[in-house]
């Protein structure tokens, strides 16, 4: 439409001032970019909250999956153009002179652009974080704790809204998305992470619950999928012209796919559920160590360390089935290491030596 092509040429006049005046911020930009990667949820940010408080990580990782779930929804729906494909292929620059973007190697995301993923994971996950820190000082009541209440409220949320600008500016700095994809990213969200203030019945969800709701996630997706492609729509448009217009072919990553998401974010699901209702889970973060802060701290930093090494095992992507069941493989081992095998460990160790002791 005639209003949509003016909100993207002037979304591109607005990349091209920042890739013009904010060159010096580049590394800061593309580093941003990686702040709101949604991978670091079940890398950096459940590993760190699950062992200080459960239901906190427990709530982070079901609002990462569902607001991830809802943004691949959203995306089939609206059909949104990235920048760096859109000014190739637009009509409505005059005598082919279409503006020249710069494209960077995370800018070729190959799914479509709106909503932004990286926005509103970045927002729904933040927003669990900065609720649940605020939680520990709502509770004060004498006249000064308010004081330093308040003062806490004001600094949380302007962290949380400086870091949503930072990754909202870095997404469409790097020209792969729109700003008003970004916002609506960061509003939606927000939306999902609210909701799950008032959804408590995760914390006591059984693995069959886990299970059937991976299911409906899944078969919900394909099935839209699938019947759109009997209505000849093909909701995977935007993978040919991320491979058509992207500067170099070797930034072009099946794990940006709508489906490499998707299987990504079913099997953190899966491990969540599986960790949770393991006897080694019982164990361990039920036991009497789990109130010992120097188990949670040997739980945080063996989980970080054990997490990193992940990310040295390399997915073969020649077969793509293949690397959709090696994704959720690995996906639902992040969570599970993190729930479950650390914390047995740890605790194993821990009664070892108190037993030496002894």
């Amino acid at each position: 439409s005639i209003e949509m092509d003016l909100l993207h040429s002037n979304g591109v006049l607005i990349i091209q001032h920042l890739q013009r005046d904010y060159r010096a911020y580049q590394d800061f930009l593309n580093f941003m970019s990686h702040v709101g990667d949604p991978r670091n949820i079940f890398s950096i940010y459940f590993p760190l909250w699950f062992q200080l408080n459960q239901v906190v990580g427990t709530k982070m990782i079901w609002v990462a999956v569902i607001g991830d779930w809802f943004n691949l929804i959203f995306k089939w729906i609206l059909f949104g153009h990235r920048p760096y494909w859109w000014v190739q292929e637009t009509m409505i620059y005059p005598n082919q002179s279409s503006p020249c973007l710069e494209q960077f190697p995370i800018t070729c995301e190959t799914g479509p652009g709106s909503p932004s993923g990286h926005a509103m994971g970045s927002s729904c996950v933040w927003y669990v974080m900065v609720t649940a820190a605020l939680s520990y000082t709502v509770r004060w009541k004498d006249k000064s704790a308010v004081t330093l209440h308040r003062l806490t409220w004001s600094f949380l949320w302007s962290i949380f809204w400086i870091i949503q600008i930072s990754v909202c500016i870095s997404r469409v700095f790097i020209a792969t998305h729109f700003p008003h994809q970004v916002v609506l990213g960061v509003f939606a969200g927000i939306l999902v992470a609210e909701a799950f203030e008032h959804t408590p019945a995760i914390q006591t969800a059984s693995l069959r619950m886990y299970i059937k709701t991976n299911l409906f996630l899944f078969i919900f997706a394909l099935g839209f999928y699938l019947s759109l492609k009997l209505l000849d729509i093909d909701l995977l448009w935007s993978v040919p012209k991320a491979k058509k217009w992207c500067a170099n072919p070797d930034w072009i990553n099946i794990d940006t796919t709508p489906f490499a998401g998707l299987v990504r974010n079913l099997g953190a699901l899966f491990g969540l559920g599986l960790g949770i209702n393991s006897e080694m889970f019982i164990m361990s973060c039920k036991g009497k160590n789990s109130c010992k802060i120097s188990f949670r701290v040997l739980c945080i930093a063996a989980s970080l360390a054990t997490l990193q090494l992940y990310n040295f095992i390399k997915i073969p992507t020649h077969t793509e089935y293949l690397f959709y069941i090696l994704s959720f493989c690995k996906s639902a081992a992040m969570p599970l290491t993190v729930v479950a095998l650390v914390p047995y460990c740890v605790h194993s160790l821990m009664r070892t030596t108190e037993k030496k002791l002894n």
